[in-house]
């Protein structure tokens, strides 16, 4: 089954719903000038439902192969629509002929109903697999913290994604699949994208170089010979040529693996300075702040407002770039949240693809355009973050998500909490700040964060959209932090970090 049949079938099922929900709340009773009378409203659910499903990724995801990650997208798919289609019909005849609590029942239906198919197929499928003791033995040749991208799609693969998923998810980051069917490619297994077909191994791992990931192993589900001529000879140039472990999995499940040949993740720059330590009872105690619990359910209140006020902006964004950078709209970067966990950042595309046809880069400069700019800018490109803070992985208000490789390792602070759309760092300096001075602020945040501080932030950010960002007060944020301040050069170096422009630090820290 592919995309366009998938969301096909969805659209059906959600035009199903609807229906039935309108027989439960008639109690059986449904006449035709009903029925019709809730036409406008069913055509404007199944007109916003179907990007929202595909936003979702509800129409990549292998239907047999789904798992509870991916009935929680259908519970979110389902609420946004029903939001969106009922603020439309609002909006347009005060939704005339659909009683008050029809949408409540056809959310409940579209979520039963859409799960149900999912949770059928993949009974009828019978692709479930326990867990064995082989698995244990492989678990002992697993490195904490490993990034790992996944050669093949079988019952192997979705049996090691299940473990990964029960014993080791805190610990190593699926960065893909490489499936042996193009056909495949774009499709969701359990919450991980098929990435492309194993001949294409190498450009894969360059354009995931792109969005942040740095792959240390690849484990190979499928056995090697059933792999084509090209896929044998890419894997076997990679082991010659790079540090990237490979393991044949389905060949070698009772190996007893070693540590040479992993490529440890890279670290962060040094900065100069030093970054405030923290001791452990203190840590604990700002993680367990009251505060972080009264401030997610304002950003599930805010994300979920916002995503349905800005839902007409954010497709006339999605329009721009499609015509100025092409397909896909959005662009993903791995960073780390809180607990250092990784999730993927998401950003409307402002630049065109990083790579030509040869596979060769292209320069930063030829992709920039001036819609690119003016998203920047204006910080539209920043939207889609809402689903980052709806879910859980971002917060309206924090430390901003930094690359791994500039992550301090200094003070582990700022990963106390979850990561921000914007912070004290962006509207004291914003991004000509070096990643110390950066750090200073954050921890500065975490350990004063108030309804009333996120405030004033939120207002600052709103003014510096429209006016431009000012000098960062680095000096209050060391001073506060007392029982480590810096000496009086380290603040000035802050100040002058500040007066240069991004590019002459980012040389400096390079050199």
């Amino acid at each position: 089954m592919n995309r366009a049949t998938s969301l096909l079938i969805d659209l059906c099922l959600i035009a199903f719903a609807t229906l039935s929900a309108l027989v439960l709340r008639e109690n059986f009773d449904v006449s035709l000038g009903k029925v019709q009378s809730l036409l406008p409203y069913l055509g404007a659910t199944l007109l916003i439902a179907a990007p929202v499903l595909s936003a979702f990724g509800l129409d990549r995801s292998i239907w047999h192969l789904t798992t509870m990650p991916d009935y929680v997208r259908v519970l979110a798919a389902a609420l946004v629509t029903v939001l969106v289609a009922v603020a439309l019909g609002f909006s347009v005849n005060r939704l005339d002929g659909v009683a008050r609590s029809l949408p409540v029942l056809q959310a409940v239906l579209i979520v039963c109903t859409l799960v149900g198919a999912r949770v059928l197929t993949r009974v009828c499928k019978g692709t479930g697999h326990p867990l064995s003791a082989a698995w244990l033995t492989f678990a002992q040749s697993m490195r904490p913290h490993d990034t790992v991208l996944v050669i093949g799609l079988n019952g192997v693969t979705e049996l090691y994604l299940a473990w990964v998923a029960k014993f080791t998810r805190d610990h190593t980051q699926i960065a893909g699949i490489l499936a042996c069917s193009e056909r495949q490619t774009g499709r969701i297994v359990q919450q991980h994208p098929i990435l492309g077909t194993p001949e294409k191994v190498l450009s894969v791992l360059r354009e995931l170089e792109v969005h942040g990931v740095f792959v240390d192993r690849i484990v190979v589900t499928e056995a090697f010979d059933r792999l084509s001529a090209d896929a044998q000879g890419a894997l076997l140039e990679l082991a010659k040529t790079s540090t990237i472990r490979l393991d044949f999995f389905a060949d070698r499940i009772g190996f007893e693996a070693t540590e040479e040949g992993v490529t440890a993740a890279p670290g962060p720059p040094k900065d100069g300075g030093t970054v405030v330590s923290r001791s452990a009872s203190e840590l604990e105690e700002l993680a367990r702040r009251p505060y972080w619990r009264v401030k997610r359910t304002f950003d599930i209140v805010g994300a979920l407002g916002l995503s349905v006020v800005t839902a007409p902006l954010m497709l006339l964004v999605a329009l721009m770039v499609m015509l100025d950078a092409g397909r896909p709209v959005t662009f993903w970067q791995q960073r780390p949240g809180k607990g250092c966990r990784p999730f993927k950042l998401y950003k409307f595309r402002t630049m065109a693809a990083a790579h030509d046809r040869q596979g060769r880069r292209i320069a930063d400069a030829k992709r920039s355009s001036a819609i690119g700019g003016f998203l920047r800018r204006t910080r539209l490109d920043e939207l889609p973050q809402l689903y980052n803070i709806l879910i859980g992985e971002m917060s309206f208000v924090g430390p901003r998500p930094l690359l791994p490789k500039d992550q301090p390792d200094g003070d582990q602070t700022r990963l106390l909490v979850r990561p921000g759309l914007t912070g004290w760092a962006q509207v004291t300096g914003g991004r000509n700040l070096s990643v110390n001075v950066k750090t200073a602020l954050d921890i500065w945040y975490v350990r004063n964060a108030s309804l009333w501080l996120d405030a004033k932030i939120l207002l600052q950010t709103a003014l510096f959209v429209l006016f431009g960002e000012r000098m960062p007060a680095v000096s209050t944020a060391w001073r506060d932090l007392s029982d480590a301040a810096p000496s009086s050069s380290q603040i000035e170096t802050g100040q002058a970090n500040f007066r240069k422009g991004p590019q002459e630090i980012s040389q400096e820290a390079t050199s």
